[in-house]
């Protein structure tokens, strides 16, 4: 008898099954198994041994799913690797890792039929075995063809179908194939040709793709960056806004398919990429694929069902949950815009930044890794410094775009001069003039969607705030109501102060849908559109406003960080940042980095073809180091600074940070758990723990919120204080008047 142990999507422990002789199950298949007394869930095969365990009684595997393994080996050590690093259970990235319906779970076997998908399938045709020899063909079609003209042509079409596509055992696309279905009944019907269904596949092989001529810059950061892959390493490509690394991306692309092997572009998110993916699929055409949470659970578990059983040869472009699609042995991936937060799972197990664990895949598969960015992550810059890394720079715009002009401009100095309207100095409305005149577009960010932040009574000071979540309502004058952006709560905006019962309520801030009006106000011939999460609500809509604006259709934009994510607009010649403090204000050690990354990528918006652009930052800090970094365009600088800082003080990336965030309804009970764990911890810690303090959201969806920090510096071992931690979480978790406390665990916190 085999036992099989099975990883099932939950967060527990492999279970072991029992497998009976007629069933022919491998390591990596997709099994049915039932779990309790009522539920059938679909598991994963991790091992299988013939030493029966120590139980009482072990279930039997109930059925096989799916002709061929799910899981390669290569994956199953990257999800180890996952579950170790990141502290959850094998089983809790399973259910991650998977779509929903290729992992179906249901009450009983017919209701898991039902649920069940199946990779999709197409006809394929080949000529018999007798007249796959050129000889037997030729004499063939040498008898027939004057009586039988058409039925000859259609054979000698599959044949040189066969041979165009380097088929190996002569099968083609029926699609492919210039026939009615009646047509191939007869051939069938004569015995001349055989047919069958296959999984669904996309064209592999051949190279003759239209790739962009590269600068001797770009050719030369290829040749880097191949050097780089040819002794195994990662390749960090630090290239300046509008420097052409998407070119570069391209031929390295076109060099993987063109061998047959698959290329996963991982792209931050995928409704910002629409410009990006229509390019590529013009060059790769009928080989590239979207996979993302935007797409029916039909399609995205079909498209993973699809690549576990192909042969390679394929282009994905998706967001971070694609690391774990099944891709061929020797893959490359590319992660663009390395340095971008979209990039870490912070809701839920394990909580994994995409950029780590796409090198880590890299490692354990022996794929090739490709880090991309204008404004790279510390944490990459200095592996590059290193030597872990590869580093490759480009200096400079690509054809004959140069960087854009950047211009502080003192937000208290043009007050006190009377040189600013409403929420925009003088400064930036010329400019804004200036690129309208021209018959030129302009971009003006700010990073709150929304009215206004809040509303506050000038009588008494009251604000609405969050039941839920104990944060101050948005103001969105569009639906005249107040929201909270973390857990939907709405309420009609008052017009009397519930407190005094005063009408002296005044907004309070600004945000997108405040600017869009204001400046719609000052400029009345433009044509002003908004791009933020309130009119950006689904694909069609982004792509509506994104087309116009592409198009010239319209002539500002205004909007929130979605500007930064890597858009080509040709005709934007001015972009406005209109509250650069508020970006340096926030209280987290990343908050410099962050916001001379935002900045410097929204400023790349500005003058990406022939003309210079102009960028305006409204600040009240002109002197503020990070101001003048970005007016410079320095990144070196800013790094030297910020990583001298950070190692005086012992932050990443000199140092990993494991954040504890405890949550209860109940505050006292939330309070007691919170510094029994600190206590553990301190035992074994000592001045490595710091808290517990309430969590910058303190209250979320009703729950109370308590953070505790554990700062792990560079050279000691982060496996053994995993195990330590682990160890400690047990201890509190097993006290019976903390059981109800939830504990998340995020390592590598962000």
């Amino acid at each position: 008898m085999l036992y099989a142990q099975v990883v099932l999507p939950l967060a527990q422990p492999m279970y072991t099954f029992s497998l009976d002789e007629g069933l022919a199950v491998e390591v990596g298949d997709a099994v049915v198994v039932q779990f309790g007394s009522s539920r059938f869930y679909t598991g994963i095969v991790w091992s299988i041994s013939t030493t029966k365990p120590d139980f009482p009684r072990i279930k039997p595997i109930i059925a096989k799913l799916y002709s061929s393994p799910l899981v390669s080996p290569e994956a199953q050590r990257l999800w180890e690797w996952m579950a170790d690093y990141y502290m959850c259970t094998v089983g809790e990235v399973m259910r991650m890792a998977l779509p929903s319906l290729a992992k179906p779970s249901a009450t009983s076997l017919a209701e898991l039929d039902e649920r069940s998908i199946e990779p999709p399938m197409e006809g394929y045709v080949a000529l018999s075995e007798e007249l796959r020899d050129e000889e037997a063909l030729a004499a063939y079609v040498t008898r027939h063809e004057r009586r039988a003209p058409r039925r000859t042509r259609l054979l000698d079409s599959i044949a040189s179908l066969a041979i165009e596509r380097c088929s190996n055992d002569g099968f083609v696309p029926r699609r492919l194939v210039d026939a009615t279905a009646e047509q191939l009944a007869d051939l069938r019907k004569r015995g001349l040709i055989v047919a069958e269904q296959r999984v669904v596949t996309r064209d592999s092989g051949g190279d003759k793709f239209l790739l962009p001529v590269l600068s001797d810059a770009q050719h030369q950061a290829l040749q880097s960056i191949r050097a780089a892959h040819g002794e195994g390493r990662v390749a960090l490509l630090h290239g300046v806004t509008g420097s052409g690394k998407t070119e570069i991306y391209i031929h390295l692309i076109a060099e993987q398919l063109s061998k047959g092997g698959d290329v996963l572009l991982l792209v931050p998110e995928i409704v910002i990429t629409s410009q990006l993916i229509s390019r590529l699929e013009r060059i790769f055409e009928g080989r590239t694929t979207t996979y993302h949470s935007r797409l029916t659970p039909l399609r995205r578990g079909q498209t993973f069902l699809r690549l576990a059983l192909s042969n390679g040869g394929e282009l994905i472009v998706g967001v971070r949950s694609s690391l774990f699609l099944p891709f061929a042995k020797g893959a490359l991936v590319i992660v663009d815009e390395e340095h971008d937060p979209s990039y870490k799972q912070s809701d839920m197990q394990p909580r994994y930044n995409a950029r780590d664990v796409a090198v880590v895949m890299g490692r354990l598969s022996d794929a090739r890794v490709v880090l991309g960015s204008a404004t790279p992550s510390l944490e990459s810059y200095v592996n590059a410094l290193a030597g872990k890394y590869a580093y490759v720079e480009l200096k400079e715009r690509w054809g004959d775009g140069v960087l854009p002009e950047v211009v502080v401009s003192d937000t208290i100095r043009a007050v006190k001069r009377g040189e600013r309207k409403t929420h925009f100095n003088f400064d930036l409305l010329r400019l804004v003039r200036r690129s309208l005149d021209d018959g030129e577009q302009a971009i003006l960010f700010q990073n709150r969607r929304g009215y206004a932040p809040y509303i506050q009574c000038r009588t008494c000071g009251y604000s609405p705030r969050c039941p839920h979540c104990n944060v101050t309502l948005t103001e969105h004058r569009t639906t005249r109501r107040m929201e909270c952006h973390y857990c939907g709560y709405t309420v009609e905006r008052p017009s009397v102060c519930p407190n005094c019962e005063t009408q002296d309520i005044t907004t309070m801030g600004f945000g997108t849908e405040k600017v869009a009006e204001e400046i719609a106000r000052l400029f009345p011939e433009a044509r002003v559109e908004r791009l933020d999460g309130d009119t950006s609500t689904s694909e069609r809509a982004f792509k509506r406003i994104v087309t116009r604006f592409e198009n010239r259709e319209a002539d500002i934009l205004v909007g929130t960080q979605i500007l930064t994510k890597g858009f080509d607009f040709g005709g934007v010649t001015t972009v406005g940042i209109l509250n650069a403090d508020n970006l340096l204000s926030t209280p987290d050690f990343r908050a410099s980095e962050r916001a001379f990354q935002l900045m410097m990528q929204v400023a790349g918006r500005a003058g990406r073809r022939n003309d210079r652009g102009r960028v305006v930052i409204q600040t009240s800090q002109p002197k503020h180091p990070i101001i003048e970094y970005v007016a410079s365009g320095d990144y070196h600088a800013m790094a030297r600074v910020e990583l001298a800082e950070r190692k005086a003080f012992g932050y990443p990336p000199y140092s990993h940070l494991i954040r504890l965030l405890l949550r209860h309804e109940d505050y006292d009970t939330l309070h007691r758990a919170s510094h029994a764990l600190a206590e553990v911890l301190r035992r074994v810690f000592g001045a490595r723990v710091m808290g517990p303090v309430s969590a910058a959201l303190e209250m979320l969806r009703g729950e109370h919120r308590s953070e505790i920090m554990l700062k792990i510096e560079s050279g000691a071992s982060l496996s053994r204080a995993r195990k330590l931690l682990a160890e400690a979480l047990k201890i509190v978790g097993d006290d019976a008047q903390y059981k109800t406390v939830k504990i998340n665990v995020d390592v590598d916190a962000s």
